[in-house]
Order: structure tokens, then C-alpha cells, then sequence
């Protein structure tokens, strides 16, 4: 089966937060911490709640998730009709089928797990044994859940609030109502338990939050905000009578309960609405999401006990529109998108990411206001250009914004838009001049402007100084459609949508040439290294131009639809064409032909290559993220041949925020979350095999000291003989028996005549015994046809010992001639399994030495010593064969890049 991409495999993906979906907090006792889970489409964050690390990402469901639950040692998601439980973040650990529509609605319950579907069927779990434990149905037209909560000190009690306006506490273990609340005839779309018992907020759709009794069926508080429904409520728990709520305007408002009014407000908490908060237990933290892509921590330490932003994490809050590597390490990516910012993304760590701002007329004004007010907001980004020659100096990046005619920018050492707003004398006060494609100098200096309207100017971005125009009066009769210069400074090539290309002069803005492409120019990509100019047109078709002969070198086509970016490698071999027909193509500019094609299910945008050629980067039609995919080339040999004219590409599927592919262990604190239960260490281990590959050997692993001393055993005895024989002590031990006289002498005792002939019998019957153990292990295994034995015993020996076996095995040491056949037959066989080579050919190198003047006297035995050396010699043919195509391979190389 072909594989949809020969080339590039998805790695990951970059800034995703959070979506719509409500956050979930957990304590973990072992961690003294509390962790902060997200979703992000397919896939759940967890995040660290003191320094918003991301600890882990799970890997991704069939489809997006729909609402999340927690408790203390499960994580719960829901995913179309699906319910399922992960352990420690990453873990699956239960799966949960039975409903037959989406679930809207999951709440775990002690022991249990209540789930709402958008039929109204109320599913009651086991947790452990995920078997369905009651079912419970809700007619929708009379009683539609929006909201579930469990109340303190209530057993198997669950309170439904309706979008009709009414809530009803049921037993659910039971399947029993106990009570109806009539409710405010108005929907309920938060419920929360206050720290009091018996005590609930309901949140209103039309803004309204009742602080209700749910023992007398009164209401205690009533408030009102102006902002539209309440989406989310939290009471603070640090003896602080507090309770904030969310809404669908993106406002916070803070209640003092205790005045029973408004204490103070966060406006433009989020430029989308609030859809979840949360106050962190005992502590003056309060964590809200929005599905504007960001997290935010808010602090309650002002004079006044109000809150102020503290720390957060922040994604592109609209889709994408342009991305670029910036610098040459490849670890920055600089995107542009909708919602007027510039960020920039790491790619080696998610805490590196940082936000350039929005772009506004007036920065300061901007502050003060709100983002989400600033009157002197900029349009969307379409377009963008940086260099990194001088970034520590001044503004690196230049911006073009839709439908605007100032081009502003943006400082990248600083992280902020810059203090220049680039726009010629003649365009002031026309607002139909649009500047649609821009470039900056190599070194830094100029940024170089084309304009709808055909002119093309060059500016200083350190000053801001308009420094000439290309032509006399356009540099086009149409409109300037890309703009390039080269890695000299000494030529700019412009394209318009008159379809011709001309090659200026950079410094005197002089024209060189003309090249006309016949067809209109959408846009241009210069690889400055090799000089290589790729000009896309309106018809499909790629041009490669040679910027120095000034001429076409490839002409690449067999795109469906328009054209949407392209970006060379690092090396000027590969043009990756991105195109409106979801395709992304990989062409060969070597030999012209098309080396992989590969579908995705969104049209890409933009993309754009790596400087170390390692990451292929791509942004996508309505998309927040950005996908990494990993060059798969650096890291495997891969055959590239053309492909086919009539070739269909497959679809591949985008990257997820998960390294699904990356090992994680139990142990590491820093990337995962540890429950208040043990961790399950039942990891499998691996385990080696036995025997890697067949045309290949397998080394014993013995100390080499175990097999290399076997032929040099009798030199070092020799040399760590003695010099001296060891001497008597001077005093004998005081217990050891004396006769008494002149001359003291020690006590023998004389064995008797029993004794005598005893030991002597011993001694005849060890002369006598014909095999060792060891010998009689080598008969049994031959003849048992288990070979391996006898080397497995011997890897158990000492050298000393092999030495002894070995040499015992002659009829001279109480062995054979047979048992010296045996032993060369164990030899022979273990060879040919290739198994433990350098110890069998230690053993098989000492046998011979011992034993070199019996193998020549017997036939039989020096006929078998040369079926050894056959197979030896056809073990080691293989893997020498191996070895010396590496070390030409490796010669080639060295020798060969020297010479070119």
C-alpha cells in the first residue's frame, strides 16, 4: 500500500490553548499542585497551575471533544457518542458506550458517571466495571438539561436545570424525583454549589444569578448583569464571601455577598466570551477560558480586593494568514493572522512563545482602553517580510495590512510593534492604495514596497525615510504582485499582474532587463543562495527563473486551483507548492519532475521550510494552529522517484498537539501528573532479542576479560606467580596443642591404617573416572542435539575453569578421542546459529592450541577441524561483506564532498 507522503510525516501541532469547551481543575495531593485541563479540538492540555507549564497532551479522539469532567484520579471526554476516562492525562484507562446521540453533558458522581446525551437520555455508570447502572429519559419539548450539579452532604442526589426554566433533584441510584423546582421561567445555563450547605447559584440566560436554597425552595440573593447570559459561575473559597460569574460579552463581574452587590469588574477579560472560570481552592486565583484560543489567571491582590491579570497563555485568536522561520537556527516561527497580531512560536518549547501585540495607530491608547475597544485598531494582516540581520538594532519585520496603505513595523528583539508607519507623500489621504507584497534587504536596512497601483518603493526601516522608487513613474502598468532581492544587494526583480518580470538595479533603481511570462503573476518566492526565482501564475503553472542568465530553467504545472504559497529547502533541491485544491506538492528543480504529492482535509495557506531543512510548517483555511511536519529523509533512507502524471494523492491527516511517538516515562514530574493513587509501574520492559537479524551475529556481552584471557591463561599465572614462597608465622596460635620439652613441638596425630586405605580408594577412583561433568554435558547435548547448552554452561565458567574443561577433554586428561569430536561438533553448530560469536571463537582458538597435536594425528579429527573452518569462513563472508560496503560508502563520501 503507498503511503500518502513519501517525504513529510505529521509531528505536531503549535498554538492551541483552549476552545469553547469549559476547563477542568484538579488537585493532586503528590504534587501539592493544582492542574488546569483544557481541550483543544481532538485532544485535552494539561497545564501546571503555577506557571502554566503544559505537562502533557493526550493523544487524539476519532472526532472533536464535546465536554470534559474530572475527579481526583480520572480525566473524562466526550466524543460524539463516546465517554472516555484517561489516567494521568495520557493513560486510557475506560471506555464507555451506550448512548445513541451526541453526550452534551458529563459529571463523575462518588462511584458513578452521569452522562447527558442530546436526545435527553440521562446514563448512570460504574465507573470500574463500565456497565450502565440506571437509564433515565427526559423529553426535551417538556424538560431539556443544560446543567447538572451534585449538592454537599446530599447522598445520590443530582440537581437538572432545563432550558425550560424549571430544575428537579432526583435520587439517580434510585430513579426517584424528589423534588421540582418551578424555577424562574427563564433557561438555566450555570449551576454552582456555594461553600455554604444546602445553598446553589443558578446563572440565567438572560443575566440573572440566584443564590437559591434548595432545602426551603428559597431565594436568599438576586443579582443582574448587563452583559448578556451568565455562561459560568465560581465562589471563592479563601474566607472571602465572593462569587464571580462569566459572560457572552468576554466581562467578569465580581459579587460581594456579604453587601449583597457589585464589588468590581474585569472588562475585555477575553475578546470572545467567557465560557469557563474557575477560583482555585483557598487561594485568590480565578482561571477563565474563552474560545478565543487563550487561559488566563487573574490575581485578587488589589487595595480595593479587586483583580488584575497575572499570567496567561494566548493563541491566535482568528485563523492564520502568513507564517515564516525566523533566523537561522529554524526553532522561531513568525505568523500573522486575522485578529491583527504577530506572534511568534518556538518549536522546541511552548513556554518560549510570545506575543508581538496588535497592531493600532496608537499603541498607548490601545492599552489604556482594551484591545477589544481600541477605535485605532489596524485591519487584519495579509502580508509580512522579516530579516534577522539587525533585529537587535531596530525593526526587523514590515507589515501589510488589507485594504490599508500604510505599512507598519514591527520590532522582533522587543517583542512590539515598532514606531514607523511606512506611506509615501503622494499616497497620503487616498484610501484606495493597497501595498500587496513587500521584501526586506539582506542586511537589514531597506524594506522594499509593491503597491496596487504599480509603484514600487524602497524605504530605511531604522529611520522610516522614503529612499527612491523603481521606475519613472510605475514600476508596472498593473499591479505589483511580489518583489525580491538578492543575497548581494545588487538586484530587485518585481512581477505584476501584466504578467513581465524586470530586474532593477538595487542600489540606483536603474532597469536591467525584461522577461515577459505571458500570463498574470500571482506571486513570487527568490531562493537568494542559489538564485533560483519561482514565479507563480494565475493559470496553475510555476516558472523557475534564473535571477543571473535571466531565463527560464523549469516549468512545473499539474495544479488544480489557485496557488497559495511556496517555499524552497534549505538546499535549493525541493519547491513545495501549497495550492486552494488541498493538495501540498514537493517538485524536484534538478530534474523538473514532481517527487510527492499529498492531500489534506483543509486548504493550506501558507507554509513555509525550515533553514536546517528539519520542519515543514504549514497554516491552514479557518485554522488557529500551526502544523509541524518532520522531514522524514533526515532521518530514514528514502528512495525519491517521480511520480506518475495520473497519480492521485492520499489524504494525510494533520498533525495533533500530541507526540504520539515520543516515550514518556512514570517518573518524570515535569511532563506528567501524578493522582493521589500509586503509580502503576506495570510497565513493559523491553527485552532484547536473541538473535538480531539472520545475516547477522550476535555477541555474547561478556566482560572482555571473560573470553580474551583464554589463549594468555598460562602468562598470567606466570606473572602473577609469587617471587618468594610464603613463609610460616614466627608464633604459632596459642590453641594449636604442643609437647612440652627443651624443644617444644606441635601435636600430630597419625591417621590410622583404616584411614589410610580409605583415602587411598578415593584416590583410585578418581584416577579411575573416565568423564567429567562437563564431558558428560557435551555426550547428552550431542546427543540431544542441544549445542547450545554446553556454550551457555561454559559463559557460566570462570576462564580458569574453561581452560581445565577443555584441556580434561583429551584421553590423556580422562577423555576421548570421541568426546574431542563431540566438543568440535558443539563448536561447529554453535557457529552456525551466530550466536555469542566472540566467546565460541575464544573457546574454538584455545581447543586448537591445547589440542594441536592429537588433531593432526587423527584423521577423523582433522577432517572435522576443516568443516569448522568452512563455516566459519561462511559466518564471517556475510557481515564482512557488510562491512566493507559501509566503509566504501563512508570513503566515498569522505573523499568524494573533498574533491567537489
Amino acid at each position: 500500500m503507498r503511503k500518502p507522503s513519501k517525504i513529510f510525516v505529521g509531528y505536531r501541532a503549535l498554538g492551541f490553548v483552549t476552545n469553547h469547551v469549559p476547563l477542568e481543575i484538579r488537585y493532586i495531593k503528590r504534587r501539592k499542585e493544582n492542574l488546569i485541563i483544557t481541550c483543544v479540538g481532538k485532544s485535552f492540555h494539561t497545564y501546571s497551575g503555577r506557571k502554566l507549564v503544559l505537562l502533557s497532551a493526550s493523544k487524539p479522539l476519532p472526532d472533536d471533544i464535546t465536554c470534559l469532567a474530572s475527579d481526583a484520579d480520572l480525566v473524562y471526554t466526550a466524543c460524539k457518542d463516546q465517554i472516555y476516562a484517561w489516567k494521568r492525562g495520557i493513560q486510557l484507562k475506560y471506555h464507555y458506550e451506550g448512548h445513541k446521540s451526541n453526550v452534551r453533558i458529563v459529571m463523575p458522581f462518588d462511584k458513578h458517571l452521569l452522562s447527558v446525551d442530546e436526545d435527553g437520555t440521562v446514563l448512570i455508570w460504574e465507573i470500574e466495571s463500565q456497565e450502565i447502572y440506571l437509564e433515565m429519559n427526559f423529553d426535551n419539548n417538556v424538560f431539556k438539561i443544560t446543567a447538572m450539579l451534585h449538592p454537599y452532604t446530599y447522598v445520590n442526589k443530582v440537581l437538572f436545570g432545563s432550558r425550560q426554566g424549571e430544575m428537579q433533584l432526583w435520587n439517580v441510584l434510585k430513579n426517584k424525583l424528589i423534588y421540582t423546582f418551578k424555577g424562574w421561567n427563564k433557561p438555566i445555563t450555570a449551576l454552582e454549589q456555594a461553600p455554604a450547605e444546602d445553598v446553589a447559584a443558578v446563572g440565567l440566560e438572560n443575566g440573572q444569578i440566584i443564590i437559591h436554597n434548595l432545602k426551603y425552595d428559597e431565594t436568599i440573593m438576586t443579582f443582574s448583569q448587563e452583559w448578556g447570559s451568565v455562561t459560568a459561575i465560581s465562589f471563592r473559597t479563601d474566607d472571602c464571601a465572593m462569587m464571580a460569574t462569566a459572560s457572552s460579552a468576554g466581562h467578569i463581574s465580581v459579587w460581594d455577598l456579604d453587601e449583597k452587590k457589585l464589588h468590581s469588574q474585569i472588562r475585555d477579560a477575553h475578546e470572545s466570551e467567557v465560557t469557563s472560570l474557575k477560583f482555585l481552592p483557598n487561594e485568590p486565583l480565578l482561571i477563565t477560558s474563552s474560545p478565543d484560543n487563550s487561559l488566563k489567571v487573574w490575581i485578587f491582590d488589589m487595595p480595593d480586593g479587586s483583580g488584575r491579570f497575572l499570567k496567561g497563555r494566548t493563541g491566535h485568536a482568528a485563523p492564520l494568514t502568513k507564517i515564516t522561520f525566523h533566523g537561522s537556527n529554524g526553532e522561531n516561527i513568525l505568523s500573522s493572522g486575522l485578529d491583527s497580531s504577530v506572534r511568534r512560536f518556538s518549536t522546541v518549547k511552548d513556554s518560549l512563545n510570545r506575543s508581538l501585540g496588535q497592531a493600532s495607530h496608537n499603541r498607548r491608547a490601545a492599552k489604556r482602553k482594551g484591545v477589544k475597544y481600541d477605535v485605532a485598531k489596524l485591519p487584519p494582516i495579509m502580508n509580512f517580510a522579516s530579516e534577522s540581520a539587525r533585529e537587535k538594532d531596530w525593526d526587523s519585520i514590515a507589515v501589510c495590512h488589507r485594504n490599508l496603505n500604510v505599512v507598519t513595523t514591527w520590532n522582533y528583539d522587543r517583542c512590539c510593534m515598532g514606531k514607523h508607519k511606512l506611506l509615501h507623500d503622494r499616497f497620503k489621504g487616498q484610501r484606495n492604495v493597497v501595498p500587496l507584497c513587500l521584501t526586506i534587504s539582506i542586511c537589514g536596512n531597506f524594506v522594499i514596497i509593491g503597491y496596487n497601483t504599480g509603484h514600487v518603493d524602497k524605504f530605511n526601516i531604522q529611520s522610516g525615510i522614503y529612499r527612491g522608487s523603481y521606475g519613472e513613474d510605475t514600476a508596472h502598468e498593473g499591479q505589483i504582485r511580489g518583489v525580491v532581492t538578492d543575497g548581494l544587494n545588487q538586484l530587485t526583480v518585481t512581477g505584476g499582474s501584466d504578467g513581465r518580470l524586470k530586474f532593477w538595479k538595487f542600489k540606483d533603481r536603474t532597469q536591467l532587463a525584461t522577461l515577459d511570462t505571458q500570463d498574470q503573476i500571482s506571486q513570487m518566492l527568490l531562493h537568494r543562495e542559489s538564485g533560483m526565482l519561482a514565479v507563480a501564475l494565475d493559470t496553475f503553472v510555476i516558472l523557475i527563473i534564473d535571477v543571473v542568465r535571466r531565463n527560464v530553467v523549469r516549468t512545473f504545472s499539474g495544479h488544480r486551483n489557485r496557488i497559495t504559497d511556496m517555499t524552497f529547502s534549505p538546499d535549493s533541491f525541493w519547491l513545495i507548492v501549497s495550492s486552494m485544491d488541498a493538495t501540498i506538492r514537493t517538485w524536484d528543480l534538478s530534474s523538473g519532475s514532481l517527487l510527492d504529492c499529498f492531500r489534506v482535509s483543509s486548504p493550506c495557506t501558507s507554509l513555509a521550510m525550515s533553514p536546517t531543512g528539519e520542519y515543514l510548517a504549514t497554516v491552514h483555511v479557518d485554522d488557529l494552529g500551526i502544523y509541524l511536519w518532520a522531514n522524514y529523509t533526515l532521518y530514514s533512507p528514502v528512495i525519491l522517484q517521480p511520480l506518475a502524471d495520473d497519480y492521485e494523492p492520499l489524504l494525510l491527516k494533520l498533525p495533533t498537539t500530541s507526540l504520539e511517538d515520543t516515550p514518556r516515562t512514570n517518573n518524570d514530574e515535569e511532563l506528567e501528573e501524578s493522582s493521589d493513587e500509586e503509580i502503576d509501574m506495570n510497565v513493559e520492559e523491553y527485552v532484547s532479542p536473541e538473535q538480531i537479524a539472520e545475516h547477522l551475529v550476535t555477541l555474547s556481552l561478556l566482560p572482555r576479560s571473560r573470553w580474551c584471557n583464554l589463549l594468555n591463561l598460562n602468562y598470567i599465572k606466570q606473572r602473577n606467580k609469587p617471587k618468594e614462597p610464603p613463609s610460616a608465622p614466627k608464633n604459632a596460635p596459642f590453641f594449636l596443642p604442643v609437647v612440652s620439652g627443651l624443644e617444644p613441638k606441635f601435636v600430630v596425630e597419625e591417621k590410622t591404617s583404616e584411614e589410610n586405605k580409605e583415602q587411598d580408594s578415593k584416590i583410585r577412583t578418581a584416577k579411575l573416572q573416565s568423564l567429567s561433568k562437563f564431558g558428560e554435558m557435551v555426550l547428552i547435548a550431542v546427543k540431544k542435539e542441544e549445542y547450545l547448552k554446553v556454550v551457555e554452561e561454559m559463559m557460566k565458567m570462570s576462564t580458569a575453569s574453561i581452560d581445565l574443561e577443555i584441556r580434561s577433554l583429551a584421553p590423556l586428561g580422562g577423555g576421548s578421542i570421541d568426546l574431542l569430536l563431540n566438543f568440535m561438533k558443539v563448536i561447529n553448530e554453535s557457529l552456525k546459529s551466530k550466536r555469542n560469536f566472540e566467546f565460541i571463537a575464544s573457546v574454538l582458538s584455545l581447543f586448537i592450541k591445547v589440542h594441536e597435536k592429537i588433531l593432526i594425528a587423527e584423521p577423523i579429527l582433522l577432517e572435522y577441524v576443516e568443516i569448522i573452518s568452512h563455516t566459519s569462513a561462511w559466518v564471517c563472508s556475510d557481515i564482512q561483506k557488510k562491512i566493507d560496503y559501509s566503509l566504501c560508502i563512508l570513503n566515498f563520501l569522505r573523499y568524494g564532498i573533498k574533491s567537489n
